[in-house]
């Protein structure tokens, strides 16, 4: 589609116990969207955290080129205001700020200039109402008490008021009944139409797939990348799992 946004070039992460990563290559254009799927444990979420700088991931050798800049060493306060985002599996609770407060901070520090409070307002009314959020939670402290549900959702109308260049969402479907997943992937999918931006999909289900258009797909398997072709390797693994690509990964 347009011009690489995002290279990885022989890529390699470890922790303390030892590498999680094996020379991953990965190249990504402006508008696509890209899924990443594998087995438990197979190192997705390490290559999401990876890219976008979690420093309890160590860099052993590669690089990652984002917009045309090395960007390996940068801290990821640093990625995030050169236009990168990433969604956690996991989204902590943050007493004591709420969700509106978060945001409109996170735009300020991504812009360097002073949030237009009443334009914010009304984009984040209309981006809540899009994914079926209730006003309220503006005003609550960020994911305190918000169901699994919720949170994924709250970061989603991250994604939207920050519009990124880049976002990594990591196992958003995880947890999800099938409604949630289907106001999800309506937020996903405003992503997609609005803003044009790249995608990558961390995931081991295919559901919130379904219904978006996927450019890429790449089966991670031990930490190392096996497969990469497009929308019909979601098929595969839906039909057989990810048996052979195990079985590739091992020879």
């Amino acid at each position: 589609m347009g011009d690489n946004l995002l290279k990885v070039e022989g890529l390699s992460v470890g922790i303390e116990s030892g590498t999680i990563l094996h020379n991953i290559d990965l190249t990504i254009s402006s508008g696509e969207t890209h899924v990443l799927m594998g087995p438990n444990g197979a190192g997705k979420s390490t290559l999401g955290n990876a890219l976008m700088g979690n420093p309890a991931y160590k860099i052993e050798s590669g690089k990652i080129i984002f917009d045309g800049e090395d960007i390996t060493d940068l801290t990821a306060d640093k990625r995030a205001r050169a236009g990168m985002f990433m969604s956690f599996q996991n989204p902590l609770e943050v007493p004591g700020i709420s969700l509106e407060s978060f945001i409109r901070n996170a735009i300020r520090q991504k812009t360097g200039k002073p949030v237009k409070i009443f334009q914010f307002k009304k984009d984040m009314e209309e981006i809540m109402k899009l994914l079926d959020m209730d006003p309220s939670y503006a005003e609550r402290d960020l994911n305190v008490g918000f169901s699994g549900g919720e949170k994924k959702k709250a970061e989603i109308l991250q994604m939207l008021m920050l519009s990124p260049k880049f976002a990594i969402l990591d196992e958003t479907d995880s947890g999800l009944d099938v409604d949630a997943v289907r106001t999800v992937s309506k937020g996903i999918r405003e992503y997609q139409k609005k803003f044009g931006g790249a995608l990558l999909i961390v995931t081991h289900n295919a559901n919130i797939l379904e219904s978006l258009d996927v450019d890429y797909t790449h089966v991670i398997v031990k930490g190392n990348l096996v497969k990469t072709g497009g929308p019909e390797i979601i098929n595969t693994v839906n039909e057989k799992g990810f048996e052979s690509f195990i079985e590739e990964a091992s020879k």
